[in-house]
Parts: C-alpha cells; sequence; structure tokens
C-alpha cells in the first residue's frame, strides 16, 4: 500500500502543488472505496468508505510521510472541496425539507451551545485553565470547530500556543467521534433523522459531521448538514457574545483590538450556496421538472439521472475532502496537547455528546 502512494507522488510530481496533494487526496479517496466494496456483509454496513479514508489518510500522513509539494493540495481538498460537496448536498432537500428539520432543530442547537460554553467555563475554572483557552475550546466545541476556533482568537486576543492547543483538542475529539459515532448509533438502533440530529448538534467541525452523517446514511447526512449549518450561521454573532463576556478577563495588554471578526462575512458562502441549490431543488419540485424522490419512473427519469449525478459528484467530494482530513492530521501534535486542554476537551465533548442524545430521547426527535 505505501509503495502505491509513494508511486502515485513521483507521478503528479512536478505539476502545481494544488493539484499534488488534490491528486494524492482523490487517490486515497478511490483506494478507500475499493477497499470498502470488498468488505463483506454486515460489516461493510459498519464500517463506511468515509471511516476508510480518514483512517488510511492518517497512515499516510504520520507512518508513510507526504511530501511537501501535497501540502496546499490537502488543505483544498479538506476545504473547498468539502464545501463543493455541502453546496451540492443542497440538491437534495428542498427548502421545506429543511423548514422542516431546522425547526425541529432550532431549539436543540441553541441548547447544546449553551450547554457546551456553560461546562467549558465551569470545567475551565475548575481546572485553572487560562480562561482564552477554555473559550477557545468551549466555541470550537459547541460552535463550529477549528473555524469558530480560528474566528474567535482575534476577538478575545488568544495567543498563537492557545489556538494550537485548542485545533488539537478539537481535531483529537473530531477524529474519535468519526470513528466512534456510528457505530454508537448502530448499537442504540438511532434513527436515521435523530442520528443527523445527534451528529449535527453534538460533533464539532463541519467535515467531522459530514463524516459522521455520512457514515451512518444518506438522510442522516442531509439531516445533519442542515444542523450544522445552522450552528455556522450563527456562529458570528455567538462569537461577538463571547468576545464581550469575556473582555473583563482579558489582561489589559493583550486586549483585543475589536470584537467584530476579522472577515466580515456573517454568513459563510457555501451556506449561502447549500441554500440556492435547495431553492434550485424547490422551484423544480413546484414546476414539475425535479421529483421530490430521486427513483421515479416516466418524463422525470432524465431530472432524476441529472440529481443522481450531482449526488454522486457530492459524495465523491466529500469522500475527497474526508480522505485530505487524514492527510492533514499530524498526530504528533494533536497527542501534545498537555493534560488540562485534553480533561477540558473531553468534558465539554462528553457532555455535549449525552445531553444532545439525551434531548433526541427524551422528545423524541426523529
Amino acid at each position: 500500500m505505501s509503495s502505491l502512494i509513494i508511486k502515485w507522488e513521483k507521478i503528479v510530481r512536478g505539476s502545481s502543488p494544488v493539484i499534488n496533494g488534490l491528486l494524492l487526496a482523490i487517490g486515497v479517496a478511490v483506494i478507500a472505496r475499493l477497499l470498502h466494496s470488498l468488505i463483506p456483509g454486515p460489516v461493510n454496513k459498519a464500517v463506511s468508505d468515509i471511516v476508510i479514508a480518514v483512517l488510511l489518510g492518517l497512515f499516510i500522513r504520520n507512518v508513510v510521510g507526504v511530501s511537501g509539494t501535497c501540502e496546499s493540495g490537502i488543505k483544498f481538498a479538506l476545504t473547498h472541496v468539502l464545501r463543493l460537496g455541502i453546496i451540492l448536498l443542497g440538491l437534495r432537500l428542498s427548502l421545506q425539507d429543511i423548514a422542516d428539520t431546522g425547526g425541529a432543530a432550532m431549539l436543540l442547537v441553541f441548547t447544546c451551545i449553551a450547554i457546551a460554553l456553560a461546562t467549558a467555563y465551569v470545567v475551565g475554572r475548575l481546572f485553572r485553565i487560562p480562561p482564552r483557552l477554555a473559550t477557545l475550546i468551549g466555541v470550537g466545541t459547541a460552535i463550529c470547530g477549528n473555524t469558530a476556533i480560528i474566528a474567535t482568537a482575534p476577538v478575545i486576543g488568544a495567543k498563537e500556543e492557545e489556538v494550537s492547543f485548542a485545533v488539537a483538542v478539537i481535531t483529537l475529539f473530531g477524529l474519535i467521534a468519526v470513528i466512534f459515532y456510528p457505530i454508537i448509533g448502530q448499537y442504540l438502533g438511532l434513527s436515521n433523522t435523530a442520528f443527523g440530529l445527534w451528529a449535527g448538534t453534538a460533533v464539532n467541525d463541519t467535515s467531522q459531521v459530514v463524516a459522521v452523517g455520512a457514515a451512518h446514511s444518506p438522510i442522516a447526512l442531509s439531516v445533519a448538514t442542515v444542523v450544522k449549518l445552522m450552528r455556522n450561521t450563527i456562529m458570528a454573532p455567538l462569537i461577538i457574545l463571547v468576545g464581550l463576556l469575556l473582555r473583563h478577563q482579558v489582561p489589559s495588554d493583550d486586549s483585543p483590538q475589536s470584537v467584530i471578526p476579522s472577515g466580515g462575512i456573517l454568513i459563510p458562502w457555501f451556506v449561502v450556496g447549500f441554500l440556492m441549490m435547495s431553492l434550485i431543488r424547490t422551484t423544480g419540485i413546484s414546476a414539475g421538472v425535479l421529483p421530490r424522490n430521486v427513483a421515479v419512473p416516466g418524463a422525470l427519469q432524465t431530472a432524476a439521472s441529472v440529481l443522481n449525478t450531482f449526488d454522486a459528484i457530492a459524495k465523491f467530494a466529500i469522500l475527497t475532502a474526508l480522505a485530505g482530513v487524514g492527510l492533514g492530521t499530524r498526530l504528533q501534535i494533536v497527542l501534545s496537547i498537555g493534560m488540562k486542554p485534553f480533561t477540558l476537551g473531553l468534558c465539554v465533548s462528553a457532555v455535549l455528546s449525552l445531553a444532545s442524545l439525551g434531548l433526541i430521547m427524551l422528545f423524541r426527535m426523529g
């Protein structure tokens, strides 16, 4: 396997850096899908090609090694390719579907965010973890993973090492979620909707949410994506609020210049793209051009075929992006976070996961 990857890197060497890493991620995705097709029976359902892609990427990065010429392409895969996949997922759902899912999940999302942030504050105080580091781990777990950490850091005047520790914590527990959430979901017999709600509210980063949802079922992936995008859209106002609340805890010499996140964009562009694809789906259904369900007879077969094509592209884009997640993760850095940040991340992740799952089961959501 390692010799195959080395040969692949030699083939793409000499082309642009983005192409190198992107082709490597695509190669890992293809191999993961092939390996998954060779797994027999029940194990095939329990272990998804997404999990295989992440683990294979981790193996290549940390055992075989990845050429420096591939770095920018790997980053491209786990950002832009992932967002392309998410945008195309919008064609699966009409705006009515999103409204139905989002309406049921809104209170759950806000409750889980509040629980996670409160847990980070209490446990951080208990273990005497610097407030800025505890805040970064809290917002990373509660809101939007590494994106929330990077956006919050300048607002609260966080130091570079605090950002690195927080990113490592979020990455570690996100990887754990990718591997174990699908197994737990099957063991508990969660429905597709219930599992999607759980993944969308309790898993950290967008890429990890997509991986967990896809590992369970297409319906779970759609629900998890909608719920996670809800968390993404409320990231900016929550970060501003966190910055205002934390101001009195930040030493004056490190105080932030502004409580407005850099970049000035309140809603990520791929969320807008997702909604635009859903709008196309909605107007197509209204006009009788697009089917509500993919498997349809007669005149709608062409439209169904188009939807199938875009759905296949979305699935492979997501698989490639998750291969990029594995290829971009250095376990040595992740495992060097120290006991206090690790304990805080464990507590916040565990409380958020249990609270989300408990609320979903208590109120029979999905």
